[in-house]
């Protein structure tokens, strides 16, 4: 068991390696993950809303409301900067319609889980990064429906209701469940949490080889603008949400969690939106895709500076 323990703690440790291997594999040799259909991808992303509801009680969301303050300075950074970052963007760049969406899609999303796991690795304040990953999950099937169709709507036809719906099933219902479980069967669960990074990492890691391989040639074909608006957007969120924070006076473990909660978006859920509400414009899954691959790195780079 104690082997096994190492093994996790390494493979989640690498994260960023591993999801970099995957990526390059996946891009030039399609064949490796091309026979997954994308139809998975949806409860694979419900796995890791699992686990981490398997980690959370329902007396970690009371930081929410004993310190308010914090949580609505961190969430209103969520959903103001990287949607308008991200509509920005597209229009300095000239985005095509199909990738605009897709980086639209990506800004309006909430914080990604790995955010979590990045704040550890960061020092940050894991439990300020966990209130804001949950709040902003619950906050998500009325705002990310809302900023993409007040950001995008004027030009493609969102369908709010089915996007609201997808976001309920694939990230409230498996983390509810993880909570429920953990409540009920909390010793077990802890024998269990060492191991769920090692779970996250390769659930993500196969999320993106899917989506890579599914779409090879278009990103190969267009991955210089994508890429050049992926990682611009990915930068400015962890330089924004640092300099937001450290304008309103809050700590530097703080100021750590909200730019990586910030920066690091549930690109996997948007690339899932994407492929799922936009199948008329294949390409709109692109920036997600990247995103998930680049913000994994930048994240575990992010986290070594921030950590000294």
């Amino acid at each position: 068991m104690k082997q096994f323990y190492q093994l996790a703690t390494l493979i989640a440790s690498n994260m960023a390696l591993i999801v970099v291997a995957v990526s390059l594999v996946s891009l030039f040799i399609p064949s490796s993950f091309i026979w997954i259909s994308t139809s998975a991808i949806t409860p694979m992303i419900g796995v890791v809303m699992f686990g981490m509801g398997l980690t959370l009680r329902a007396s970690d969301f009371k930081p929410v409301l004993m310190h308010p303050r914090e949580i609505v300075i961190g969430e209103l950074a969520q959903f103001i900067i990287m949607p308008a970052t991200a509509w920005l963007l597209c229009k300095c760049l000239h985005l095509p319609l199909e990738l605009a969406l897709g980086v639209i899609l990506v800004g309006c999303c909430p914080g990604g889980t790995a955010s979590n796991v990045i704040c550890y690795l960061a020092n940050g304040d894991v439990a300020l990064s966990v209130a804001m990953t949950g709040v902003s999950t619950l906050v998500a099937p009325i705002a990310t429906p809302a900023l993409v169709f007040i950001l995008a709507g004027k030009e493609v036809d969102i369908n709010i209701i089915g996007m609201f719906a997808s976001i309920v099933q694939v990230v409230i219902i498996p983390i509810v469940a993880g909570i429920a479980l953990n409540h009920y069967f909390n010793n077990l669960c802890k024998q269990i949490t060492p191991f769920l990074p090692m779970v996250s990492t390769i659930t993500i890691a196969s999320i993106i080889g899917i989506i890579v391989s599914h779409n090879a040639q278009n990103i190969i074909s267009c991955s210089l603008l994508v890429a050049l608006a992926v990682i611009l957007h990915n930068l400015l969120g962890l330089t924004l949400g640092y300099t937001v924070s450290s304008i309103m006076r809050l700590p530097h473990d703080k100021r750590t969690a909200i730019s990586i909660e910030v920066g690091m978006q549930n690109s996997g859920l948007a690339t899932s939106l994407a492929t799922t509400h936009f199948a008329f414009f294949p390409m709109a899954a692109i920036p997600g895709a990247i995103f998930s691959v680049w913000h994994n790195i930048s994240g575990s780079i992010a986290a070594h500076i921030l950590r000294r």
